[in-house]
């Protein structure tokens, strides 16, 4: 009886470590960048049109977070948040199976959030902040937030990227500027 409880707790033991790793693939969160070009209400879901053609179905949840939407009252209550047809946005999201369910979208553009153009001078540890030094030689340094944009951050401190340009698309929040998005020049 003894071998047999072992034995059994041995299995379960294996069979969960066994489901770690699914579970973890789960929670890795990927950027596209394009324009909305269809929103379904009822469905929930927006189709993000990329630069290179592709057409990507983006699902909302309650918990989707809307960066630089306009913030009207019938936009807060919406599941898109002032979100419309035509707007340029960064979508953070994560993928199960074919789904598509959006973590936290940033409305970008000349409605939305903030951008900056420059050069990456300084990667803080682990991505943690960005310093990008723009045309007219200021150094304007940024918080990162969110597990993409950091890696995002990281990447571009490596090797050639950091002498590349970038657009760094951000918000301002108590006195500091949170960076959402990197955009390669």
């Amino acid at each position: 009886m003894k071998f047999a409880m072992k034995a059994l707790l041995a299995v379960v033991a294996v069979a969960g470590l066994m489901v770690l790793p699914v579970r973890a693939t789960d929670d890795v969160v990927s950027a596209i960048h394009g324009t909305i070009t269809k929103l379904d209400a009822g469905a929930k879901t927006a189709v993000v049109k990329t630069a290179d053609g592709t057409e990507h179905t983006i699902h909302f949840v309650d918990k989707t977070a809307v960066h630089g939407a306009e913030a009207t009252e019938t936009g807060s209550k919406d599941a898109f948040h002032g979100l419309k047809e035509g707007s340029e946005v960064a979508v953070h999201y994560t993928e199960k199976g074919s789904e598509k369910t959006a973590v936290e979208v940033d409305h970008l553009g000349k409605d939305g959030i903030k951008s900056v153009d420059g050069t990456v001078s300084r990667v803080g540890e682990g991505g943690k902040t960005v310093t990008v030094k723009a045309a007219d030689g200021t150094e304007q340094t940024f918080d990162v937030v969110g597990k993409d944009t950091k890696e995002s951050a990281v990447a571009i401190g490596k090797g050639a990227d950091k002498t590349g340009k970038v657009t760094v698309y951000y918000t301002e929040s108590a006195g500091k500027k949170v960076a959402h998005f990197f955009q390669k020049l």
